[in-house]
């Protein structure tokens, strides 16, 4: 399946990303085409265009920012309904929570799913195994009632986990729900088909507006957008390998210097963490053209942010500047620069990853 992202412009250092689950034709099909998007953004414009906060089939549901380290949202799953904290993640597809089953010490401090004490479970027998690098999860498939806010999505694949490890120590939460493609949902029915499938929402749109360095403001929207949360035009950007939410990228500049991404790139917009994830050669060439330069243990006072450029990137001939106080990583009185920092983590695959310290920082929807 094909889908189109949608960027725009909103406040200041607080974000919202809008991707509507809109089926279209491979980069391939339509480049050749003249007018494709623009007789689309005709067609649907009416959807967007009107705030859906009064729709019935709309919900607005709070995040809480875990110290910008990820957001995390409660949903309930079976009846009568349990309570979890879950992480809302493009970056993957399979939702799944910790169950009664699972005594791997990283479980000790989640909240467990019993499905036992649910009349609406039913299992499949069927196991699955997931990694996501940091961290990695082994269990079984299950159907259930699930519930995010006012939305009652029936017979919901999703995964109790067995066994569940983690490579670093973070705030513990009970699992995390995926707002993939198919293609990465392991066999299983995501969320967001199944809110289409079953009419639970009116439009299959959902969208995020993330706050920074504050707990609470930051929401996840199914169904629709409420324009409250954002300023501007809405600037539409087509998904160029479904799968991640992975879209094309210009270049990444400094001061109108272009440090990485040249020729162009790919990146992936990813919801499940805020550290942004770029090749290693790249990001410590962006080391080199900040002023004031770093010292040699790649620090600077955290008083000399505010004379930091920005990072620019330029996606669809739009420019999103990231401020300094979204890619430096404070420590003490001193800040870390990217190429040292857990704003950035450098990586051997050449595409970046945009994550929620860059949707953060930029001004986007």
């Amino acid at each position: 399946m094909k889908w189109l992202g949608l960027l725009g412009l909103v406040a200041f250092s607080e974000c919202i990303v809008i991707i509507p689950l809109t089926k279209m034709k491979t980069m391939q099909d339509t480049l050749p085409e003249k007018n494709v998007l623009k007789n689309f953004l005709e067609k649907h414009a009416y959807r967007l265009s009107r705030n859906s906060a009064s729709d019935p089939k709309f919900t607005s549901h709070p995040l809480k920012n875990m110290q910008d380290f990820f957001y995390t949202g409660n949903i309930t799953i079976g009846t009568p309904p349990q309570e979890f904290r879950v992480i809302f993640d493009t970056g993957s597809s399979v939702t799944w929570v910790a169950s009664v089953y699972c005594h791997s010490p990283s479980c000790s401090a989640m909240i467990r799913f019993n499905p036992e004490a649910s009349n609406t479970f039913h299992t499949s027998n069927k196991s699955i195994n997931l990694s996501y690098g940091l961290a990695w999860m082994k269990g079984v498939l299950g159907y259930d009632t699930v519930r995010i806010g006012n939305l009652v999505i029936m017979n919901q694949t999703f995964g109790l986990a067995k066994e569940y490890e983690r490579l670093i120590v973070s705030k513990p939460v009970d699992g995390i729900l995926g707002l993939g493609f198919p293609k990465l949902a392991k066999g299983t029915i995501p969320i967001l088909d199944n809110l289409k499938k079953q009419g639970v929402t009116s439009e299959p749109v959902f969208a995020f507006y993330l706050t920074t360095q504050k707990e609470s403001g930051s929401v996840v929207m199914f169904g629709g957008v409420d324009h409250s949360y954002h300023k501007g035009e809405l600037n539409w950007v087509p998904v160029s390998k479904p799968g991640f939410w992975q879209i094309a990228m210009d270049r990444i500049s400094i001061n109108g210097t272009v440090v990485a991404c040249s020729c162009g790139c790919q990146a992936l917009v990813d919801t499940g963490t805020t550290m942004l994830i770029g090749p290693s050669d790249a990001v410590t060439k962006i080391d080199g053209f900040l002023q004031p330069k770093p010292s040699e243990d790649s620090k600077i006072p955290c008083n000399l942010t505010s004379t930091l450029p920005p990072i620019v990137f330029t996606i669809n001939g739009i420019d999103y500047p990231v401020p300094a106080q979204a890619y430096m990583e404070k420590e003490h009185s001193d800040c870390k620069s990217p190429a040292h920092s857990g704003g950035f983590i450098k990586s051997s695959n050449p595409a970046w990853s945009a994550q929620g310290g860059f949707l953060e920082g930029l001004s986007m929807v």
